[in-house]
């Protein structure tokens, strides 16, 4: 869960870096076309305001000619374009000194850095939660007040984030952009590429605290570690009898359900 909650983190933090960039280019361009209207040429009209910002506009517009082969976006300088192209290539240039994962922008490496130091001073002031990114608190926060104004208009569900909507509407498209480096399996979310790849790998990036068992997923680990704790957390609901194992109970519920599903042939 805290992989899929970081994993979404980074996303808006990437969209909100690619959005501040832009807002800042136009800024800087806004001021030049200020500079120009001030040093009109001797027997020339002056432009108004409406007409100067409608002329810088349209040179921005025109100066937009940037554009991603792969997904047909446009950016206004060659900076921007090398930085959006990692979406589509996988680059991840930018490591973590602390345990070697890599990223494809800056700022989801100090995003991802929260991890290790632990810091989440964006506290919830309804149930306590602690987050390290205040937009994470702010999405958290529409949790409790039931607010989900983002609709899917393919199936009128509602999310709490763009971001999650985003994800949602593959389902409706089809759309699986993450593709394995090893074969052909293609995914619509990179955390279920990343667990796919492990496959290739043979990581196993999830070690048992009592014994030196790894596993490649988390949910392995937690079904492991109820051997060591002696947890049982899947009751019968016809007789008092607990199981470590979900599988377990389904078929110890057979006996009560009198079920057979195999037969012989």
């Amino acid at each position: 869960m805290e992989v899929k909650e970081e994993s979404e983190e980074l996303s808006e933090v990437k969209e909100e870096s690619e959005e501040l960039g832009e807002v800042k280019e136009e800024s800087v361009e806004l001021s030049e076309v200020k500079e120009e209207k001030h040093h009109v040429k001797p027997g020339e009209k002056p432009l108004s305001r409406s007409k100067t910002k409608s002329k810088f506009l349209k040179k921005r517009r025109a100066k937009k000619s940037t554009t991603c082969t792969q997904c047909g976006k446009s950016f206004t300088n060659k900076h921007n374009h090398e930085t959006h192209m990692r979406v589509h290539t996988g680059q991840k240039p930018f490591t973590c000194d602390q345990c070697g994962k890599t990223f494809p922008w800056e700022s989801d490496l100090k995003t991802h850095l929260a991890v290790h130091t632990k810091e989440k001073p964006h506290s919830c002031s309804v149930c306590g939660k602690s987050f390290s990114v205040l937009k994470s608190l702010q999405r958290h926060e529409k949790t409790h007040s039931g607010v989900r104004e983002y609709v899917c208009f393919e199936c009128e569900k509602t999310f709490i984030s763009v971001n999650c909507l985003k994800l949602h509407q593959r389902i409706h498209t089809g759309e699986k952009p993450n593709k394995c480096s090893h074969c052909d399996k293609r995914f619509s979310l990179s955390q279920h590429l990343k667990r796919h790849e492990r496959i290739h790998s043979g990581e196993k990036p999830y070690k048992c605290s009592h014994c030196d068992k790894r596993f490649s997923l988390s949910q392995h680990l937690k079904r492991h570690e109820r051997i060591h704790s002696g947890e049982k957390p899947f009751k019968c609901s016809h007789c008092d009898k607990r199981f470590s194992q979900s599988a377990h109970l389904k078929t110890h519920e057979r006996i009560h359900s009198r079920e057979k599903p195999h037969t012989c042939d």
